[in-house]
């Protein structure tokens, strides 16, 4: 980009301003969400507390569902900022705006500079992107190495072999993020564009040796390592967690086929209108060669298409998984904008406008609807999390709508893109509302106000993941044993996992427990301990906390 352009330099740090902003505003300000942030916080955590960073262990069992990388990234974080949920969400934030670093970089490449600024400003306003960054999972960090490794190998192929490297290196991090999937998604797309374009010579040149060398030696050694230390690692990651886990409903998340579509639909607010126009010159059309012209937007589209389609057909569906598809999407969009903005189709914005209006109005009445006809929350507390972003989404439509029908281009483009990050920084809010649904950090506090020096924690039915993060300190469990079954079958002290006649024995012990249940397990409870329960010592909106003595 030319730097001596003092407005194509103004727009690009206008966005990484906003951009850095809304990433990391407020990063810590809520408590970390049950199960999936508890679970990516405290495993990290045990690594630094043991020494072990190559066995991931939770609630100090052993767990191998996803491979290394990501918690030691998180691990890393916990170093520099300290245990808490700030460098808990780290970086997935830091993956997701170097995901729309590395989107602007390809779309510069392939289309120019407005573009590029176009592509991402929508990506980082998408609302799943955004939504999904603020959150420790895997997912945000996986997309950005597969979104490294697929544009590594669009320059390796247009610019140079050398880029391979970044093929090669992000497909090898997305597989230590998260398994076999890290290099199966960008050679599936790289093999569908390969036959669609009819360019041959791209299995040749993509067997780059340096490349396939720099893969081996980012991966081999911690799968190497694992599998020699613990020899039940191969089956239960290699097949029980991916073969099985995609081809059969053994964990319970099956859904549809059709399931990521309205995920898709709505991740993409408020752009989701651009989506028509964006995909169609990808698409066979009469005055195109299919595969042969705008073989740009082609890998783009092969690039979305074949990982949604890849997750819609897996027997395993959780919202996330279609977090890869959102960077060649907002490029495509961006490339739709810029083309409908800059002159070369102002009326396409009309189309624009009204594929919004059908998708977007709905979901702002039902914003401000909803609070009335839910039955779990008042409508006095979830008003104000609700109508601040239902008015910056009014505020998005109302702004675009004004500037077409004033027919200013550069209006049009700048006022959606701030009323986008407007809707953003509003939608933000609505992480505190769950900090108070599904976080356990008050919870870990009203135990930590009533344990005593080697007090034993334990939860009854039930395991809040958080709980050990917060209070530095192994859980019993009593009566469940969920994700943990792989590592409770391993473990040597049986007193860490137990059923209610093991708790009976525990209560009535001689040392101080306090033990953690659900509201609903109230009555079971106390017939099993009766007549030794001592008086409630501490409640929360969903747990009760019971102590056996003063």
């Amino acid at each position: 980009m030319n730097l001596s352009r003092p407005g194509a330099a103004a727009k690009l740090l206008v966005l990484i301003f906003l951009s850095l902003t809304l990433y990391f505003w407020g990063l810590g300000s809520h408590g970390l969400l049950e199960p999936d942030e508890g679970r990516y916080s405290e495993i990290p955590r045990e690594m630094r507390e043991t020494g072990d960073f190559i066995t991931p262990r939770l609630n100090y069992v052993k767990y191998f569902e996803k491979p290394v990388l990501h918690y030691w990234l998180t691990a890393s974080a916990q170093a520099v900022f300290g245990e808490n949920e700030f460098s808990a969400r780290f970086f997935p934030a830091l993956a997701a705006l170097g995901g729309i670093a590395v989107a602007w970089a390809l779309a510069r490449s392939m289309f120019g500079r407005e573009t590029a600024l176009y592509s991402a400003a929508i990506l980082s306003t998408s609302l799943a992107y955004f939504a999904l960054s603020r959150i420790n999972i895997t997912d945000m960090t996986l997309a950005f190495f597969v979104t490294l490794s697929l544009a590594g190998f669009w320059l390796g192929h247009n610019r140079g072999r050398r880029y391979y490297l970044l093929l090669y290196g992000g497909a090898a991090l997305a597989v230590l993020t998260k398994g076999l999937i890290g290099f199966v998604l960008p050679g599936g797309v790289i093999f569908c564009y390969m036959v669609l374009s009819r360019q041959w010579d791209i299995f040749r040149s993509a067997l780059y040796l340096p490349g396939i060398i720099l893969f081996a030696v980012l991966t081999v050694p911690w799968f190497l390592a694992v599998c020699l230390v613990n020899r039940d690692f191969f089956y239960f990651f290699f097949i029980q967690e991916h073969f099985l886990r995609y081809a059969t409903k053994m964990h319970g998340r099956y859904e549809p086929a059709w399931f990521f579509i309205p995920i898709l639909l709505a991740g993409l607010f408020p752009w989701t209108g651009l989506l028509p126009m964006a995909t169609a010159p990808a698409l066979p059309g009469r005055n195109r060669r299919f595969g042969r012209d705008n073989r740009e937007e082609l890998f783009l589209f092969l690039w979305f298409a074949v990982i949604f389609l890849f997750f819609s057909l897996s027997s395993s569906k959780l919202i996330p998984y279609i977090v890869p598809v959102f960077p060649p999407l907002a490029i495509l969009m961006g490339r739709a904008f810029n083309s409908m903005t800059g002159g070369e189709d102002f009326r396409a914005a009309k189309r624009f406008l009204v594929w919004n209006g059908v998708l977007l109005i709905p979901f702002i009445g039902a914003l401000l609807a909803y609070p009335f006809f839910n039955d779990r929350i008042s409508a006095a507390r979830l008003l104000p999390y609700s109508l601040p972003v239902a008015a910056a989404l009014s505020a998005f439509v109302a702004a675009g709508v004004y500037a077409y029908r004033k027919k200013r281009a550069r209006l049009f483009a700048a006022a959606l893109c701030l009323t986008a990050f407007l809707a953003m920084f509003s939608f933000m809010r609505v992480f505190t509302l769950y900090d108070g649904l599904l976080s356990s950090r008050d919870l870990a506090e009203a135990v930590a106000e009533l344990r005593r020096p080697d007090d034993t924690v334990a939860q009854y039915g039930n395991y809040d993941q958080a709980l050990p993060f917060y209070l530095k300190q192994r859980i019993v469990l009593v009566n469940y044993l969920g994700e943990l079954d792989f590592g409770a079958e391993r473990e040597e002290d049986p007193s860490w996992f137990i059923d209610d006649e093991g708790l009976k024995q525990l209560w009535n012990g001689e040392k101080r427990v306090l033990l953690v249940i659900n509201t609903g397990h109230m009555e079971k409870v106390s017939a099993l301990l009766d007549p030794r329960l001592s008086s409630i010592a501490r409640r929360t909106e969903k747990r009760i906390i019971l102590v056996n003595r003063p």
